[in-house]
């Protein structure tokens, strides 16, 4: 049987040690989330994930949901009573302001104890994190009296939310979707047409569900011009907040999925159900990215979850399993044989995971204080340089983290040879649920797309400049340390190599888009390697300094070196294989006629 332990002293190490948490006491939210608190919520997250979520994950994939012929869907037994003990404990709100009943404290504390409820119960835990990205949608677009009206219930758990943008023939081009919005004359609206894929879409765990869907007004023009929100409730709420009569939305079918069988896929059909404008006519799109991109940086989040568990299960059954004898000579001579532990490559394994886990820990998490920065600091400067960070990131962060988190769980089942093949063991549902990860929220390919075609341009390149002079700065002020030397050096060669391939596109990219196109998923994944490089940089400059100081445990600073040792003489070396393929350009993929595929 599986098993999940909650990595709580690195997430303290990274939060506390490498992003120094406690320096951003000046922003909002921030004067309260001191180091003991921050250990305190830490470790309350980790117990209710390890006790409460995980429990219930290798069940609810062999339960899954069921769809009854009333249109209600039963979610698996314990889903329920493990939503009602997140809810009741305030992590739904853990961020979100105080005025509508939320905490208010740093998104970086909502996302670090998210890698523990994701890891812990995936599919579960995608009911209240699309409610808290329809939380973020209103937030920002909503008016006044939607605010007072939805947020509160929605923010204790009492109320869900959904994120309604796929049609059966529109998936990612949104220009085409069909669902029409027609005036009712009192400022709401009759919604009509089909949504696919809406996950958490249709259940009993709450007691009304906030759908957000996107719909074009009768008029409007062609395109994603011409597309506008909506907040279409599956029950009416009166002026008072009260849950009335049942709205014209239902669910016509659950998808049957490879995997997060724990969570409600549903086919929503909408038959003039009423609906409400959020933000402006036609601009639907802008309000709806506010949730995407929170949903892009989840998804990017469950892709380390993901891989976290499927390492933690590999790595103790690789201390466990016996089978042959290590070629060095024995090293358990009280068995038969040796653990598979000892061999080179079950090592190669673990450590590729055990390097990207922690690297993509400290990204996730540093990725978050720049939301934070974006949306809390009163500073212009310092505002700005992070939200340009925060865009360029995020689909670096959501293309990376879940390529890497299916190979790496894909890598983890096969330390298990045929074990990792049979169910009870649990490795397969880890694949089967990274899977989806890598598709939904704008599949990884769109992700490259976005990166190169559009955010490496944006304002002058302003955000890939300051990042770069981030990165070399870096290496420059620390070469001379004889402790981070090999750090600074593996670093500087992979920025190098992504310096170039950056220039690359500027000189090979605009005559000939289809450049761009060609190298794309290459240098997101080159720029992933580099930024997960600086992370180990930093995480070892930590490391180094704690072990000098003579604080904490000395052996895990230890080991934390080696593994980014590792993962810069195994791993970094790759940004010269990612710079090659993109300087090969087009012509190789493009000259074929489509019908010689």
């Amino acid at each position: 049987m599986p098993v999940y332990k909650a990595p709580v002293n690195d997430t303290l190490f990274i939060l506390n040690d490498v992003l120094n948490i406690d320096r951003y006491n000046n922003l909002p939210g921030f004067e309260d989330a001191t180091p003991d608190m921050i250990e305190a919520i830490v470790g309350e997250a980790a117990k209710l994930a390890e006790e409460q979520l995980f429990p219930i994950n290798l069940s609810g994939d062999q339960e899954g949901c069921k769809r009854h012929d009333d249109g209600t869907v039963t979610v698996p037994k314990g889903f329920k009573e493990a939503y009602d003990a997140y809810c009741q404990g305030g992590w739904l709100g853990l961020a979100v302001p105080a005025e509508f009943g939320g905490q208010g404290l740093p998104y970086t504390l909502h996302t670090a104890v998210g890698e523990f409820m994701s890891s812990a119960n995936m599919a579960l835990m995608m009911y209240p994190g699309l409610t808290q990205g329809a939380i973020a949608a209103i937030l920002v677009h909503g008016s006044d009296e939607q605010k007072q009206k939805y947020l509160p219930k929605m923010v204790e758990g009492t109320w869900t939310g959904t994120m309604n943008l796929t049609e059966p023939h529109c998936g990612t081009d949104l220009g085409l979707l069909r669902t029409k919005a027609v005036p009712n004359g009192d400022g709401s609206y009759k919604i009509s047409g089909q949504k696919i894929f809406i996950s958490a879409g249709e259940h009993t765990m709450s007691d009304n569900i906030i759908h957000l869907v996107l719909a074009r007004i009768e008029g409007a023009p062609e395109g994603t011009k011409g597309i506008s929100l909506f907040i279409v409730p599956k029950f009416m709420v009166g002026d008072d907040g009260s849950v009335g009569a049942r709205n014209g939305v239902s669910c016509g079918a659950i998808e049957h999925k490879m995997g997060i069988h724990g969570n409600s896929t549903c086919v929503m059909n909408y038959d003039e159900a009423t609906g409400y404008l959020i933000g402006a006519e036609n601009k639907g799109l802008a309000a709806m990215f506010v949730m995407m991109n929170e949903a892009r940086l989840g998804v990017g989040l469950q892709g380390l979850s993901i891989a976290e568990i499927a390492y933690q299960n590999a790595a103790n059954y690789a201390r466990e399993r016996i089978q042959g004898r290590s070629l060095s000579g024995v090293k358990a001579p009280d068995k038969k044989a040796d653990p598979i532990i000892v061999h080179p490559d079950i090592r190669r394994a673990l450590l590729t995971i055990k390097s990207f886990n922690e690297a993509g820990r400290a990204f996730t998490l540093w990725t978050a204080l720049q939301s934070d920065i974006a949306h809390r600091s009163g500073d212009a400067a310092e505002k700005q340089l992070a939200d340009d960070i925060l865009g360029l990131m995020t689909p670096i962060l959501k293309g990376v983290m879940t390529d890497k988190g299916f190979d790496h769980a894909v890598m983890a089942q096969q330390v298990y040879g045929g074990h990792g093949y049979i169910e009870e063991w649990g490795m397969s549902q880890y694949v089967r649920d990274a899977r989806i990860a890598m598709i939904y929220e704008g599949a990884n390919g769109i992700q490259a797309l976005d990166l190169v075609g559009r955010k490496l341009g944006l304002n002058g390149g302003r955000a890939v400049m300051a990042l770069f002079k981030e990165i070399g700065e870096f290496c420059e002020e620390n070469r001379n340390d004889e402790n981070l030397t090999f750090f600074t050096k593996s670093l500087k060669k992979g920025l190098n190599d992504l310096q170039a391939s950056t220039m690359w596109f500027m000189q090979n990219a605009m005559a000939k888009p289809d450049n761009a196109g060609a190298g794309s998923t290459d240098y997101m994944h080159l720029f992933g390697l580099v930024v997960l490089g600086y992370m180990w940089a930093r995480m070892a400059k930590a490391a180094q300094a704690n072990l000098a100081e003579g604080t904490g445990d000395a052996e895990y600073y230890k080991n934390k070196l080696l593994t980014g040792r590792f993962y810069m003489e195994k791993i970094m070396p790759e940004t010269a294989l990612r710079k090659s393929r993109i300087e090969t350009g087009a012509d190789s993929l493009m000259e074929m006629a489509a019908e010689a595929f």
